[in-house]
């Protein structure tokens, strides 16, 4: 838990970092390569990089020791650590509301924290793995349906499609039991790993490009926990404490509603947005 923890403050801070540092490099000229170009430029940004890819890291040590559902809730509340973090370096004034719902998702977390168990011991049928890649595809044609929409819909729409994306990534994560190259060849959660990954990171570009970061990031948040969750407890045997399973319920229940009221920051919003 303290490994999904430190990854949702990595992801949190990596959002506020690279937003200073690619609104700092908007002010040249050019397209989008030159802007990435300028971005890769700054301390800022790159540090965001290394956060991100720490982050990783410890989402995948976390995966190989608590159930999904505590993982998926705990990545949701980067939204918080987002929030908090804007609040102080963008000096982005945060509403009671969303004091509120930062407070309340840490006291979903704090009921998660205690009423989770260790990760299932099930390694799953073999047609789970051959369903994540399955899965994964589905991501890219609904990315393709999804592009072809406006509004919120579209937002909505490509951003439940990443956070299935990203979902797929979680549950491919506890399907792979052997690091080895030629297992690893020869497993398909780990095509799925990469596929469900890489089509999440495309949906998720694609719809805060154009469209509601609220709306977009409403659908990443629960398209990323509530799938994944059923996955680990239906078939990977996730369970809580004993006699806690309706605390967990409660806590996840809690944690997620409250990063859903964190929606907007998805995206770090800039200096001064009330």
């Amino acid at each position: 838990m303290v490994c999904a923890l430190g990854a949702a403050v990595c992801f949190g801070t990596a959002t506020v970092l690279q937003a200073m540092a690619a609104r700092a490099a908007g002010e040249g000229g050019g397209g989008d390569a030159a802007l990435l170009l300028r971005a890769l430029r700054q301390w800022r940004y790159l540090a965001g990089l290394a956060l991100d890819g720490l982050g990783f890291l410890l989402q995948i040590a976390a995966l190989r020791s608590v159930p999904i559902y505590a993982v998926g809730a705990a990545l949701a509340a980067s939204l918080a650590v987002t929030a908090v973090v804007a609040a102080r370096l963008l000096r982005v004034r945060l509403s009671g509301l969303e004091w509120s719902a930062v407070g309340v998702v840490c006291a979903g977390l704090s009921l998660l924290g205690l009423a989770s168990g260790t990760e299932g011991d099930r390694s799953g049928p073999d047609w789970l793995r051959y369903a994540m890649v399955a899965a994964a595809v589905g991501v890219l044609l609904l990315g393709g349906i999804g592009g072809r929409l406006s509004g919120r819909t579209r937002a909505l729409l490509l951003g439940l499609g990443a956070g299935c994306g990203f979902g797929v990534v979680e549950v491919a994560v506890r399907l792979i039991d052997s690091l080895r190259p030629a297992d690893l060849l020869t497993n398909p959660a780990t095509y799925a790993l990469l596929l469900g990954g890489g089509a999440a990171f495309l949906l998720l570009t694609s719809a805060l490009q154009r469209g509601s970061v609220t709306t977009a990031t409403a659908g990443i948040v629960i398209g990323e926990t509530i799938g994944p969750a059923a996955v680990g407890v239906i078939w990977l045997g996730d369970r809580t404490r004993e006699g806690l399973t309706w605390l967990a319920a409660l806590g996840f229940a809690v944690a997620v509603a409250g990063a859903l009221l964190l929606a907007r920051f998805g995206e770090a919003p800039a200096a001064g947005e009330a």
